[in-house]
């Protein structure tokens, strides 16, 4: 089952990236004391008392702007935030106080709300940020003017009060947080930020020869699910678009657009990635495709509007590469150019994502996996340290969707990062896992009785 996305929500320097940091278990996030400080969207698996979720930090807001603009910007992420969250952490700050911002996006909260089962969704916690001592504490009793609720004290930095908030939290996940199930063989999701052809994509997709089965509500507010069937496979083509509203959009506030995407990406096999060729990779493209990594989907990087790039982007070839330079952690990936537009390239697509799902699902026998391990060996021998050696004593693949391997060795702490990636990329000129990122266990060899 998807794990329920949670998005932190105030304005600037109220602590949010530091509380990101609590709980996530770890830094993250970078964190200092002028207001503004995170650029860049993070996102961290958390885990409390056996619930999962997944955590959304974001500056989304701009403090260099005028006071205007700030609210403006400030209006804007909270109503994407309860579009797309599961629940959400309005951080509010206890050394300041109350504040005009802080009103206004109270109010853009509870006016975006809906009702489900008798319940406000999704729900909203109040956490008073920075009381680090017993005055403060107190004093947060001044938030309850806001109307969103009882406020709950905390000290991000210090880790106060932040238990009694997750038992808060994780109480507020229940079945309405669960995505209704879609049955199909592959599940393929089209993302990539505002603008970059998703919806003429997805209408190009199904603008095809296909049997369209039936429309599936998604779980985001405004997408559509599409079952269709493709060469005698059930797909679901999960859209991503619509993430831009009406309206301009302000400096950092698309950012929030990974929420519609985590949610997407965690219910895919296969990611579909755009990148407009006009405006090359971006600092966001490279965020989206961390998520599909550290979501283990498969994924096709696809150069959209390719026709419309200009002529120093170069050739085909060259373009690719930067791209896989700017990328280089999704090497695994294939890269296609198209138009979705006019439809160059677009009826490969479907294809390429089936290999990929078909290659995802893909199992080595142990016998060739041992071979290839030994070739690997043979290229290059294991590192050493301190006189040991690194040795292997059995090795199997123990899951697909993604593919897993587990490899027991003499002392795990000998495998360096390299010599993992060495036995990796020999899994892959035999098994080449198109697409598809792959897991390597190394554990110690258990005892014998």
């Amino acid at each position: 089952m998807p794990k329920p996305v949670v998005a932190l929500v105030g304005r600037p320097n109220v602590g949010k990236s530091t509380l990101f940091n609590r709980l996530a278990g770890e830094r993250l996030a970078v964190t200092d004391s002028q207001p503004g400080t995170t650029r860049d969207r993070l996102l961290a698996e958390a885990e409390w008392n056996g619930h999962t979720f997944d955590l959304v930090d974001t500056g989304g807001v701009d403090p260099l702007g005028g006071e205007g603009e700030l609210v403006g910007q400030v209006r804007a992420q909270a109503e994407l935030a309860v579009q797309e969250a599961d629940a959400i952490l309005f951080l509010v700050d206890s050394q300041s106080g109350v504040s005009p911002v802080d009103h206004e996006l109270a109010e853009v909260l509870r006016r975006h709300q809906t009702i489900r089962d008798g319940k406000p969704h999704p729900p909203v916690l109040l956490v008073v940020n920075k009381a680090d001592n017993r005055p403060r504490r107190e004093q947060a009793v001044e938030f309850f003017e806001l109307g969103m609720g009882d406020p709950i004290p905390i000290s991000a930095l210090h880790g106060t009060g932040c238990g009694d908030l997750l038992d808060l939290l994780t109480a507020t996940f229940d079945s309405s947080t669960a995505e209704p199930a879609v049955e199909a063989q592959v599940k393929i999701a089209i993302v990539g930020r505002p603008n970059v052809g998703k919806s003429s994509l997805l209408n190009r997709l199904l603008g095809e020869e296909r049997v369209i089965v039936s429309p599936i509500p998604g779980t985001t507010r405004d997408a559509i699910d599409t079952s269709l069937t493709f060469q005698g496979t059930e797909l679901t083509l999960i859209d991503t678009a619509g993430i831009r509203r009406r309206g301009r959009v302000l400096p950092g506030v698309e950012k929030y657009s990974v929420l519609r995407a985590v949610k997407a990406i965690e219910r895919a096999d296969v990611a579909l990635l755009l990148i407009d060729a006009v405006e090359g990779v971006t600092a966001q493209d490279a965020h989206i495709a961390g998520i599909i990594l550290q979501k283990w989907k498969s994924c096709l990087l696809l150069i959209n509007k390719w026709d419309a790039a200009p002529k120093q982007a170069g050739s085909q070839q060259s373009f690719a590469e930067r791209t896989r330079a700017q990328l280089k952690f999704l090497d695994f990936v294939p890269v296609r150019f198209i138009s979705a537009l006019h439809g160059t390239g677009v009826a490969a697509i479907l294809p390429l994502a089936l290999q990929i799902q078909e290659e995802r699902m893909a199992r080595i026998p142990t016998p060739r996996l041992h071979e290839i391990l030994d070739s690997a060996q043979q290229a290059h021998a294991p590192p050493s340290k301190a006189g040991v050696r690194l040795r292997f004593f059995f090795a199997s693949q123990v899951d697909t969707d993604p593919p897993e391997f587990v490899f027991q060795v003499n002392d795990p702490e000998l495998v360096h990062f390299s010599y993992a990636r060495h036995i990796e990329n020999r899994i892959r000129e035999q098994f080449s896992f198109l697409g598809t990122p792959i897991r390597l266990t190394f554990r110690t060899r258990p005892r014998q009785a």
